[in-house]
Parts: C-alpha cells; sequence; structure tokens
C-alpha cells in the first residue's frame, strides 16, 4: 500500500500457482472508493473446479446452475465466477476469462490478427470467439453484448509477458496500424526489484492491454513465501472502517 486512505491503493495478486505458468488475478482496493458501477466489459472467469463447487455449497455462497455441471457464483463486488464442476485440473484450473465486445468480427481481427493470438473457437451464431497464445494457458473469450460495450467505473486490464525484445515491435506495429498506445513503451523501476518494461494498449472497445517484459517481471513475480500471512495480517490491521465512518461515507459491505 503507497499509504492508508485518501486517494491512495494497494494490491494483491492471488492465483492457484505462480505467475510464470498461471492466470493470476490483481486486486485492487483504492481507499476512499465505497463501491463501483460494473459495465458489460468484463463477463466473467471461468475455473474447472469441483473443489471451488465443494467449498461454495458449503460456505452457502448462492450458486445458480446455468447449464449441466456449470454454477455461476458471484464475487462480493458483483463480479461473475462460472464454476464447471469436475475435477480441478493439475495445470491453471482458471480456463478462461470472457470480455465483451460490440463487433466480434472487428475484435477478433485485432486480437488474433495484429496481436497474433490462436483462434481456437468461433461460434458465430452465439457471437462468439476463443483465443489464448498456447494450448496449456487460460484463454481469452471475446463475446458480443449486442451493442456498446459499458467499462462502468470499476474496469482493469489484461497483461501478458512476452520477451522484452519484443515489446518495440508491439509498438511500431500499432503506430503502424494507427491503433491505440495508452501508454508508450517505458521503463518503471521499482525499488529494490527489477526494472520492468511495459506498453499499454487499447483494442476497438476500449479494453486495455498490458505488455510486459518477460524476463524482469520473472524477477518481480516470485512468489512470497509469507503472502497469506501478510494479507490476513494487513486485513486485520485495516482501518478503513474508522476511515470511512470520519469522513461520513458509505463503505459498500461485502
Amino acid at each position: 500500500c503507497s499509504r492508508p486512505y485518501d486517494g491512495k491503493w494497494s494490491k494483491t495478486m492471488v492465483g492457484y500457482g505462480p505467475e510464470d505458468n498461471h492466470f493470476v488475478a490483481e486486486l485492487t482496493y483504492n481507499y476512499g472508493v465505497g463501491e463501483y458501477r460494473l459495465g458489460n466489459d468484463f463477463l466473467g472467469i471461468t475455473l474447472v473446479s469441483s473443489q471451488a463447487v465443494s467449498n461454495a455449497k458449503k460456505l452457502g455462497w448462492p450458486l445458480q446452475e446455468v447449464t449441466s455441471g456449470i454454477f455461476e457464483a458471484e464475487a462480493p463486488g458483483g463480479y461473475k465466477f462460472y464454476l464447471e464442476d469436475k475435477e480441478q485440473l493439475k495445470q491453471d484450473p482458471v480456463l478462461k476469462v470472457t470480455l465483451g465486445v460490440s463487433d466480434l468480427q472487428k475484435s477478433v481481427s485485432y486480437w488474433s490478427g495484429l496481436l497474433g493470438m490462436k483462434i481456437y473457437e468461433k461460434d458465430e451464431g452465439k457471437q462468439r470467439a476463443l483465443l489464448g497464445y498456447a494450448d496449456n494457458q487460460c484463454k481469452l473469450e471475446l463475446k458480443a453484448v449486442g451493442g456498446a460495450v459499458d467499462h462502468g467505473t470499476a474496469f482493469g486490464r489484461i497483461a501478458f509477458s512476452c520477451p522484452k525484445d519484443e515489446l518495440p515491435n508491439i509498438e511500431a506495429l500499432m503506430k503502424k496500424e494507427n491503433q491505440r498506445i495508452l501508454t508508450p513503451l517505458v521503463s518503471l523501476d521499482t525499488p529494490g526489484k527489477a526494472t520492468v518494461q511495459v506498453i499499454i494498449l487499447a483494442d476497438p472497445d476500449g479494453h486495455e492491454i498490458c505488455f510486459v517484459g518477460d524476463e524482469a517481471f520473472r524477477d518481480l513475480s516470485k512468489v512470497d513465501p509469507n503472502g497469506d500471512k501478510l494479507l490476513d495480517d494487513a486485513m486485520a490491521a485495516d482501518n478503513s472502517d474508522k476511515w470511512f465512518a470520519a469522513q461520513k461515507m458509505k463503505k459498500a459491505a461485502a
């Protein structure tokens, strides 16, 4: 955390394994923000894990079976999770991340034609496509929402690591194709750790995409064996309830 409250923020990285070979979610908490309005840009994460289904049932967490063997769950902030009731995969159980798009063909052309993703599935009838960079990695599903994409007030970004030597080529291609570059190629210093190179793009619907130099990223993303305890300690020491009360602001309940 950069400093408690008053416009500051903290983040936690969570996943089923090291970021070298697992999908990891970055959870960001912005102090002073009690709630967010969700849009139709992020449509959910799909996990293959009977254990997750069992855990939800034991905890009394609401589940809705949307199709045979697939249950919908909602995180405290309203984000959707789809849990496939099958034995958890030995590799990363995060199967796919689904983003809403306004024009499926235009988005597929961007993600596949420009960013080089392989098309694994495409269903014109259901207006969806499944793409990815490798067979054994979490996939990206694009799904048409039947209109404009609304990012609400809580949208984030998807990040990929790649050899840092590829980053200038990505930037040059985006410039050549007149595509949006939100943050030109830049080096970011992290005190006590590696300096990482990043470039941040935006697809036709404004979904943010970050490409990170893999060499430095591997140093930054090492698993902290004390991570669980550090998170528990930080939550125990959190005084945001008092801060919201002092500011006479409502804090959203989990």
